[in-house]
């Protein structure tokens, strides 16, 4: 029924509707503006090849500039099918809902004939990927602090997403190509096709999967159970990567592929914290920083779901907030009401021989 009534709003009634209301409040009835395909041709130079800024399943990015000079990307779809139709309608549904520093802003849309098209802020430091593994990546502009600001502000992002926007929403793609990074390197959540809108008191759905190969929860992958953790357990793998440079998922040899949770565990088992940094960093990082980001990942990809932090808890653990206690010990305490046991060190403190499926978070509020 959802669904329906998003799609009703780019029939030629909702956006007529949807232009009178835009005039009627002064531009203020919505939070985008409606484009003209003759506005959005002329910004990105008939979308020329030169503007390209990348390619995904869903649609072909170009840079542009409008008549007032203002830099935007604007995604095109590539055919229109009831499946694109569906994924640009859910984007521009979610966009025009939510406001954070840390998701990408919608400016506006254009949907008319075959063209539908999404006009966003243009951000000049481009993807997290392109500067983890792509063309970037040589420069070495992420240092050790640039990485742990765009893991949180990441994690922020999401985490409005999940306990602030009404309804909760569900990303359903995160990954390091849906970070993109501002002038200032502040990280912005991206690409909205895939997600899904959680009516109030739902805990999860069961849908057909989504999403890339490396980053899905395994509850999701084999059943198509998507609920918040889903996007945790995402979360997780993109801030190993942020912190190795590693790919989340790698081929060895005779064919076998590893992704990136079962590379760091056992380094993490043998208290090689360091070796999990990306090289090119050397030895500029901090060590403390460094252990408690790989182990909020480890929490996030635990394999039940049950056991991930949510996106608030992950925030206040990689700023230092919170606090790593084993399952058994929060049992004991439980049971005859101990207080003040815990193991702490300033919120960073960790099992020296971490068992993955054993940690508990607890924040301290």
């Amino acid at each position: 029924m959802l669904q329906r009534c998003i799609c009703c709003c780019f029939s030629l009634e909702g956006r007529e509707a949807a232009r009178r209301s835009h005039k009627g409040h002064g531009g203020g009835g919505y939070p985008w503006e409606i484009y003209t395909l003759k506005q959005l041709v002329h910004a990105t130079r008939n979308f020329h090849e030169d503007n390209k800024l990348g390619e995904g399943g869903f649609g072909t990015v170009y840079w542009g500039r409008t008549d007032k000079g203002v830099e935007i990307a604007v995604k095109r779809l590539k055919a229109m099918t009831a499946k694109a139709e569906m994924e640009f309608a859910v984007e521009v549904e979610v966009l025009g809902r939510v406001r954070h520093k840390n998701l990408l802003s919608l400016r506006g849309f254009y949907a008319g004939g075959e063209e539908r098209l999404i006009v966003y802020d243009y951000m000049p430091n481009h993807s997290l990927l392109s500067h983890l593994h792509g063309r970037r990546s040589a420069d070495l502009l992420l240092d050790w602090p640039r990485r742990m600001q765009i893991a949180i502000g990441a994690a922020e992002g999401l985490a409005y997403l999940h306990h602030e926007a009404s309804p909760h929403i569900i990303h359903r793609d995160v990954k390091t190509s849906n970070v993109l990074l501002d002038a200032d390197f502040c990280a912005k959540v991206a690409d909205f096709g895939f997600a899904k809108l959680i009516p109030e008191g739902v805990s999860h759905l069961t849908t057909r999967v989504k999403g890339t190969l490396g980053y899905l929860a395994p509850e999701y992958a084999m059943w198509g159970k998507v609920a918040e953790s889903c996007d945790v357990y995402s979360f997780g793998v993109l801030l190993l990567e942020i912190v190795s440079a590693r790919k989340p998922i790698e081929k060895l040899p005779g064919g076998v592929k590893r992704d990136i949770v079962q590379w760091a565990a056992p380094l993490v088992e043998k208290g090689a914290w360091e070796r999990i940094a990306d090289p090119r960093l050397g030895e500029r990082f901090e060590p403390a920083e460094l252990r408690n980001a790989v182990a909020v990942a480890l929490r996030c990809t635990d394999l039940n779901p049950d056991n991930r932090p949510t996106m608030k808890e992950a925030v206040e653990l990689l700023k230092g907030r919170g606090l790593w206690k084993r399952t058994k010990d929060v049992a004991v305490e439980k049971a005859i009401g101990e207080e003040g046991d815990e193991e702490e060190d300033a919120g960073i403190s960790e099992p020296s021989q971490p068992e993955r499926q054993s940690w508990k978070t607890t924040i301290v509020r």
